[in-house]
């Protein structure tokens, strides 16, 4: 589940974040020791993460953390993209899919 949108999504899909001596940092190959938090690779999603103060929590550690090595890493893959979709599996698509329950 991505911590920034609360959108669930494929482990695929998903980068997995680990906080280093206070900061952020992107675990590529998924497999830095410690708990890690999943982000879509959405700036959107790490904004909505940051504003709601959720990887502090997602990862057990008190106080801020810095996420502008993440954020450099969003904006590179962005860049790098030949072009940017918001197909299926995207996290604006995983939020337009979600469906209100009537509780009765």
């Amino acid at each position: 589940m991505c911590v920034g949108c609360r959108g669930r999504a494929l482990v695929g899909e998903l980068l997995r974040v680990v906080a280093v001596d206070g900061r952020l940092v992107v675990d590529e190959r998924r497999r830095r020791p410690g708990r890690g938090a999943w982000l879509h690779a959405d700036p959107g999603c790490l904004e909505s993460a940051t504003r709601r103060r959720a990887f502090p929590r997602a990862l057990r550690v008190p106080g801020p953390l810095d996420g502008e090595a993440v954020g450099e890493y969003l904006r590179g893959r962005l860049a790098s993209a030949p072009y940017h979709s918001s197909g299926a599996g995207s996290p604006a698509s995983c939020r337009e899919e979600r469906k209100q329950v009537d509780p009765s």
